[in-house]
Order: C-alpha cells, then structure tokens, then sequence
C-alpha cells in the first residue's frame, strides 16, 4: 500500500514538472469566472461546479435546483488541463471555503494541448483537488459535444477530440473511483438543445443540463 502511494506521489509530481517544461499554450483571450454565494452562512452544505462556458450556463439553474439543499458557487475558466495556470486557480478557489462537494469538468478549451498532454495533466488536477479539499466528494463531468455552428445537425470535427479526451478522463477516475456525470451521451444526440453557434446551449439545453447535475449532486449531499 505504501509503495502505491507513493507511487501515485511520483506519478503527479512528475506529469506536473512535464507540464512546467513544455510551453504553455493560451488562447487570445483568457477569463475566469467565480462565484461565491452566501459565503458567511454555514448551515448547509457547500458545492462547487468547475468547469468553462458550459458550466457557467447551467450554474444558475443548479443553485435554484439545490436551495435550500447546498449553497452551489462556482468557477469557471478558460484554462485548460495542461496549462499549469488551471492548477493555481482551481488552488486559489479552493483556499476561500470548505467545500463537500466538486463537480468538474475540463476539455472543450486547451485545442493546443494534445489529446495525451491533457490526459496526463489529470492526475495533476486531482491531487489540487485532493490537497485542498481533501473532505469533499468528488463527480468527473464529461465534456459535452460541439456541433457546426448554424448547422446544428452536423457534429463539429472538434467533437472526435472531445471523445477521445472524455475517454481517457473516464479512464483516470474510474480507477479513482470518483463517479462520472455522462453530460457528452445526454446532449450528443440533441442538436436541438445547443444555441447557433454549436458550442454553447439554448435555455432548454443548459436546463437539461443542469437536472441531471443537479440529481447527481444531490446523490452525494447526504
């Protein structure tokens, strides 16, 4: 047992000095987004969605889903796996409260990234979510696909990446034993749930999303 955990401590802290190595590729524009509610009343427990754009869309509806059940904040980010600035900011977040539950995915962002790049930042991810909220309970989301923007019936050749990271994410937490939120198999064969631009979803989608979020939350909160 020793000599696995070990291991695993080798394993993180070598993907993390790959990483630091090789240049870091950003996007024109770069963002975050967090958000914090209630954050002096403790009575409840206390989730938090990680995730990009998508996240951000159906944030809302999973905080009115879950009131009066969990305070929901959130934080959202252009940061990809693979780009060591993901880590400091998930860390930075993590720092500010307690958290019971973490609901997170990353993929659509980081094109510069290699499907094995992004895979083998994972474990990196995980230990921060592990170092500084070591109590809370953990939920991988699949990333959702994109489809050609106003021609929702055709899939978007990004989507063959987001399949082939979506598996070898699930590879890692299965064996983590973390459990998986499906969000890609719940919206791929609905082009009628995305907005125009292929990417994002409409009211509909994003609230679609946000149910079965919600209910694999809810599963944990007791």
């Amino acid at each position: 047992m020793l000599i696995s955990k070990l291991w695993w401590v080798y394993f993180v802290l070598a993907s993390a000095a790959v990483a630091q190595t090789k240049p870091v590729v950003r996007e024109d524009t770069e963002w975050l987004d967090v958000w914090l509610p209630n954050t002096n009343s403790h009575d409840l427990p206390r989730v938090l969605l990680i995730g990009d754009s998508i996240t951000r869309g159906y944030g809302p509806q999973v905080e009115a889903d879950l009131k009066g059940k969990a305070y929901v904040g959130r934080m959202a980010t252009s940061k990809s796996l693979g780009d060591p600035a993901l880590l400091d900011e998930v860390a930075l977040v993590l720092q500010e409260q307690a958290f019971d539950v973490i609901h997170f995915n990353n993929g659509m962002h980081g094109a510069g990234y290699s499907e094995e790049e992004y895979a083998a930042a994972l474990p990196a991810l995980l230990a921060t979510l592990r170092r500084y909220a070591p109590n809370a309970k953990l939920i991988w989301a699949s990333t959702t696909d994109v489809r050609q923007r106003n021609h929702l019936e055709t899939a978007d050749p990004k989507t063959d990446r987001i399949v082939q990271r979506n598996r070898a994410a699930a590879a890692i937490v299965q064996k983590e034993n973390i459990p998986t939120d499906d969000l890609f198999s719940l919206v791929r064969g609905h082009p009628d749930y995305h907005a125009e631009d292929g990417v994002h979803f409409s009211d509909k989608g994003s609230g679609i999303l946000a149910a079965q979020v919600s209910d694999s939350i809810a599963k944990l909160l007791h």
